[in-house]
């Protein structure tokens, strides 16, 4: 089963604080993450697999508005280009 940082985080009962002590890194890098501004590297994903419980197979690196917001930018350009 897929699912995302944030409620991987969650369902270990873990603030993003909690989570960025046990990984090593800081909560604003946690933050990042959940919302896709930036993406843990190779270390830091073993370190979150750890911590969350998941593997990283299981994980989703891109938030639900991200990957909503470019479907829809997909959508839009693909209705231009059929209206010409």
């Amino acid at each position: 089963m897929k699912i995302g940082l944030k409620a991987a985080r969650v369902n270990k009962d873990l603030t993003q604080g909690e989570a960025a002590k046990k990984i090593g890194v800081s909560k604003d890098t946690i933050s990042n993450w959940e919302r896709g501004k930036s993406y843990p590297d190779a270390i830091c994903i073993k370190e979150i697999e750890n911590v969350y419980g998941v593997n990283y197979n299981d994980l989703i690196f891109l938030p639900k508005n991200n990957a909503l917001s470019v479907s829809g930018a997909f959508v839009s350009r693909v209705r231009k280009k059929s209206s010409t």
